[in-house]
Order: C-alpha cells, then structure tokens, then sequence
C-alpha cells in the first residue's frame, strides 16, 4: 500500500470549517496538516468553509446560519450520507460528527474512524456499545474510561498549532475566565474565585439567557470586566496577558481547548478536577486543580506564581500538533492495511 492514502474527513455542519469553532477548527488544522504531509483529503463540510482539501458540500451553510435547517438532526445526517455514499474513494473516512456516522459502520467496507469531541451522555454511550467493533478516538484517558464497552478506542489527544499562539514572559494583573457564559462552565465561580482572591477579573465568551440572568448583575466594569465574544485576535491577547486561566468546571469536559491553548501563551491554568483536567494540568508546571472552589482558592498564590517559560515549553511539548497528526497518520495506516487485507481476503 502506498503511504499516500485518500482519507474523508467529515466535520459537523452547524458551523463552517476554518471558523475557529473548537470541533471545525480542530478538522481544519488536521486536514491541513495531512495535506501538507501528502495525503489526499476530502473535507465534507459546509460549501462556506476554508480549506485546501477537496471540499464537498451538500449544504452551502450551516444550520448556525441557515433557519431553513432548523432540523438540524435531519441535515447532520444527510450530510454524512453522503460521505458514505463515497465511501469506495478514500481509504479511511474520519467522521468528527457526533454520533451521526455510527448506524454507517457496518453498510461499508471502507474503514470508519469516529471522534466524539464532546461529552457522551448514557444514551450515546449505549448506542457506541452496540457497535463493538467500532475505531473509536476518545480525545483524553478520561472519555475512553466513559467508552469502556467499546474494544478498538485509541487516545488521540486534540492538539494545537501552538506557533500560532503568542508567549509573553510577563503577565498583566488579571485573572481571566474564557469560555461559553454557561453554568456548566463555571462562570459565576470564577466571578467567586476572583472576589475572594481580591484579583481582577475578565470574562469572555458569547452569553444567553444564563449569562443575563446569572453573570451580568456580577459584572461591575471595575474587579470583573466582560468583554463579550472574542475573535482570535482578541483570544490570543487575553490568553497571554492573564495571570492565571481560570476554569471552574461542573461538569466533566472530555478535554478543553482553552487549558491548553493557555499553556501555550505561558499562562498557567488553575480548574476543577473534572473529567480530563487531571491529564491536562500538570500540578506545580503548568497550573493547579482541586475538587472544590475552596481548595481552588487555597491554590491561587501558587498558579500564580509558576514558571511562564515552563509553561509555553511544556505546552509545545504535550500538545503540538505534530504530535496529534502523527498519531492520527499512524491510526489510519493501520486500518487502511486492515481494510485492503480484508478486501483481498
């Protein structure tokens, strides 16, 4: 088999693929980077995306844009069929569309790769375990121990251009809370944290119902700031002038971009121990966590004063994205010689 392979990437389609989305911008740095490498990549995925792979789309938007698609279910997965409908062009395809993929594993020959980015509720886990012989990457050790019916799941970590992402030695006077304005993520913690921490705050991120009802009264213009949704400009500033990064979790993320795109800027992360944070956070290197706000608190002085320069190394160290495409080229590899073994056969 040649080491040139066809691979199929398929993105979700609510946003388009180079929007800096966490899911489409992760598919976009893969098919960059495959391609760079020599591989044939088609990327299916909206027709409005930025890419240098084959683009197909069946639809020009996605459903973040396009009120026709208001049945977004619907369009998913007419949108994956038909990256199936191609299945015998490619040697892998590689669905990153939530469970969407998964009633196609058996309808073809070609190998089936599916990464699911987010967190897997009972429901998703039991439909995964209907298909034992699924290739499943699990994005931490965290959701592959959620997946443990499933015989053939790899840890791939997400990785990031971490070149792209600015390193400042020296830190501004904030703490800084980056994310969706959700309860999940802990926004009004992070508000408790700074207060008791006697530390100025800047919260960022796109807001709803939530955010008005919950965050907003909290937000004073002076100790906490919000700056609203942030471009990747703006994220890359914020990321590198902050003191600490603060993630107080309550619910159990399989990975978290933000913590690492932190750590690439040299800025320390202080979280919640929850789903991956233990893997992610290295304690006394490249920030801090704890079970509870208390002792997240208790651990402020500490995060703060960690080595920067340590940080951005570490950080190019774990999650560069050479490393995240050298293991997904390993995986697909494998499965592509299984799957001419088996067609021959």
């Amino acid at each position: 088999m040649s080491d040139r392979l066809r691979i199929a990437e398929v993105a979700p389609i609510a946003w388009p693929v180079g929007s800096g989305e966490s899911i489409e911008g992760i598919v976009w740095l893969l098919c960059e980077e495959l391609i760079r490498r020599g591989h044939e990549v088609t990327l299916f995925a909206t027709g409005d995306s930025h890419t240098s792979a084959r683009l197909i789309a069946t639809y020009e938007r996605g459903y973040e844009h396009a009120e026709e698609l208001w049945d977004w279910r619907l369009h998913e997965s007419l949108h994956v069929a038909a990256a199936f409908e191609r299945a015998g062009e490619f040697d892998v395809i590689h669905s990153h569309d939530y469970y969407f993929a998964l009633p196609f594993t058996r309808l073809t020959r070609t190998p089936v790769v599916h990464t699911y980015h987010v967190e897997a509720d009972p429901d998703v886990i039991a439909s995964f375990s209907r298909y034992p012989e699924a290739t499943v990457v699990a994005v931490s050790q965290w959701q592959r121990s959620t997946l443990a019916a499933l015989r053939d799941t790899v840890v791939i970590r997400h990785g990031i251009d971490t070149a792209a992402f600015p390193f400042r030695p020296e830190a501004e006077d904030y703490l800084l809370f980056l994310g969706r304005m959700i309860e999940d993520k802990g926004p009004v913690d992070a508000v408790a944290l700074a207060h008791r921490a006697g530390r100025r705050l800047v919260l960022a991120g796109p807001g709803d119902v939530y955010f008005e009802r919950e965050v907003r009264p909290l937000v004073d213009g002076e100790q906490v700031t919000y700056v609203g949704a942030v471009g990747t400009v703006e994220r890359n500033r914020l990321l590198s002038g902050a003191a600490a990064l603060l993630l107080p979790l309550r619910y159990p993320e399989p990975f978290g971009l933000v913590m690492i795109e932190a750590m690439a800027c040299g800025t320390p992360v202080l979280a919640r121990s929850l789903g991956a944070v233990p893997e992610l956070v290295e304690p006394g290197l490249t920030g801090y966590h704890a079970a509870t706000l208390g002792g997240m608190h208790e651990l402020v002085p500490a995060v703060l004063a960690l080595d920067r320069t340590r940080v951005r190394e570490r950080a190019v160290q774990r999650h560069d994205l050479a490393r995240v495409v050298d293991e997904h080229e390993a995986l697909y590899h494998r499965l592509a010689a299984r799957g001419a073994a088996d067609a021959s056969s």
